[in-house]
């Protein structure tokens, strides 16, 4: 069977003017925020993105990924849209492809007012395609041609092999009927190889794998590359999956010069995973014992964060009001969002309610610096105090003094902190 189609491409990449437009638009016909765009390296972007994990390989989804993604665009309150190859078996970048198409001819947007990404590396076979499963894929297209060899795959299912990133960029492409994806990762690297080669091994083939991202970006074909992570960069030094930042924009660097692609990274960050922000595990240069997103920060990296909603692990948790935001998830992803150095969450969304919901957000203010410390304080002290396993704490406490405390820091005389506090952390048993 041959496994090809035909496909008219979109041409075109988010640029500085295209993406400046959207914002306009946004803010002129749909009473979106300025304030809700951020701005890195020219481009104007939305501080939430979509993205496409969730989901079967099936037709009803592939109609409901297309529809969210077409209906968050047009809304104004998102373009940034982020995917994977293997997610569900290549048919969100199928629905990715639909939607632009959709978008673009009914004159909604222009390609480049929306940043579009997607992550390869692990091996996936193509859910149009049902009968073939992902081993047999793998055999027909890579292996028995010799694109690639059996020991090309690890453990964890991952290839670094420049053959199989190449044609993994060249199916994207087709996948999205586009000529130029915006930015593509490497999707969980190290995560997938670390127990099966050393370091020096493991920058020798990632080595390889920013040739071809360079190759690609000289032919226009992507502009930015990145990783995608999940464990790596919120790790302490000592761990075994830990990697240096400052190591791999290295290589980079020695690979493109100083004007390199490698310019975003992706890893998770939530009110459970908040090691982005806490955990000072990276250096740059003379500076030690930064966070991930300040070594970001110092390196000019764009972050976007995953699993801002954990999988929806979070929804029940009890969360103190922001802003007079009394949406759960609104709760959860104002913080995220507004925390500094965070290019933007992206949420998985495809329920046409959800997508409604969610996009809400985009008429909301970010936190300020000031409001942002305040909801911290209080969610670190009650992380740091209560986040012992198997525990049950039984605290006595006079609200009172809670009152007083939190007035004389943040001059709350409504006892609104006090009360939130005391709710998160007893869960309004008192």
């Amino acid at each position: 069977m041959l496994l090809t189609q035909t496909y008219s491409a979109v041409d075109g990449y988010a640029t500085s003017e295209g993406t400046k437009k959207y914002v306009d638009n946004a803010i002129n016909s749909n009473e979106i925020l300025r304030s809700h765009f951020r701005s890195f390296d020219g481009l104007h972007l939305s501080s939430i993105g979509m993205g496409t994990y969730l989901g079967e390989p099936t037709s009803a989804d592939d109609d409901l990924v297309e529809n969210a993604v077409y209906e968050s665009v047009k809304s104004g309150s998102i373009n940034v849209i982020d995917t994977a190859i293997n997610y569900r078996l290549m048919k969100s970048e199928k629905s990715i492809g639909r939607a632009i198409d959709r978008l673009v001819k009914e004159n909604i947007i222009s390609r480049n007012q929306v940043f579009i990404s997607t992550k390869n590396g692990y091996i996936t076979n193509d859910g149009d395609y049902s009968s073939i499963d992902v081993m047999e894929y793998i055999q027909k297209m890579f292996i028995s041609s010799g694109l690639i060899d059996t020991s090309d795959i690890s453990s964890g299912y991952h290839v670094l092999n420049p053959n199989y990133i190449a044609r993994c960029i060249d199916k994207s492409l087709m996948n999205m009927r586009l000529n130029t994806i915006d930015l593509v990762y490497i999707h969980n690297a190290y995560e997938g190889w670390h127990a099966d080669i050393g370091k020096s091994e493991f920058y020798e083939s990632i080595a390889k794998v920013f040739q071809t991202y360079e190759r690609y970006r000289s032919n226009n074909k992507i502009r930015y590359y990145g990783m995608a992570t999940w464990t790596c960069f919120r790790v302490p030094q000592d761990n075994k999956e830990y990697l240096s930042l400052e190591d791999m924009i290295s290589i980079a660097e020695n690979i493109g010069g100083m004007n390199h692609g490698f310019r975003f990274i992706q890893l998770p960050y939530n009110l459970a995973y908040s090691e982005a922000l806490f955990l000072k595990n990276q250096n740059v240069g003379s500076e030690k014992g930064l966070t991930i997103l300040e070594a970001c920060n110092r390196l000019n990296i764009g972050v976007f964060t995953s699993v801002p909603l954990f999988q929806t692990r979070l929804l029940n948790a009890k969360i103190p009001e922001y802003s007079g935001i009394t949406d759960q998830v609104l709760k959860l992803i104002q913080i995220i969002r507004s925390t500094p150095n965070v290019t933007a969450p992206l949420l998985g969304h495809k329920n046409p309610a959800h997508v409604k919901q969610n996009i809400r957000i985009a008429k909301i203010p970010p936190l300020n610096e000031v409001e942002f410390e305040k909801a911290l304080d209080i969610l670190e002290a009650i992380k740091l105090f209560l986040n012992v396993p198997q525990t049950v704490f039984i605290i006595g406490t006079d609200v009172k003094v809670i009152e007083n405390g939190l007035i004389q820091k943040y001059g709350d005389k409504s006892g609104t902190l006090a009360k939130n506090y005391l709710d998160k952390i007893t869960k309004g048993r008192r």
